[in-house]
């Protein structure tokens, strides 16, 4: 019996019950921050890498940032690029689960 996760909703669904302490840069989309005076910033990592950006700057980037919002910022969010995940997690489960 092979399982699959199908839908997008269903990876939504398993990425969320993970613990996100660490966050690849390559598996988010957005950085979001929301600043101390209610004023809302980001960082468009899809747009970055489209640009050809690569990883290192793009961490560079958002730490950047952070550091010049370090006072102001009230709350940071990941937004988890869900079809980056999808196409790199799902392969390895079929791999993992074709023998089964």
């Amino acid at each position: 019996m092979q399982l699959k996760v199908e839908t997008i909703d269903q990876w939504k669904e398993l990425v969320g019950g993970v613990d996100k302490d660490y966050i690849p840069v390559a598996y988010v989309k957005k950085v979001l921050f929301k600043l101390k005076s209610g004023k809302r910033q980001s960082i468009n990592l899809v747009k970055l890498r489209r640009e050809g950006v690569d990883v290192e700057d793009i961490e560079h980037i958002i730490s950047k940032k952070m550091t010049t919002l370090n006072n102001e910022i009230a709350n940071m969010k990941f937004v988890i690029d869900i079809d980056a995940v999808a196409e790199h997690v799902q392969p390895l489960t079929n791999k993992l689960l074709e023998n089964l």
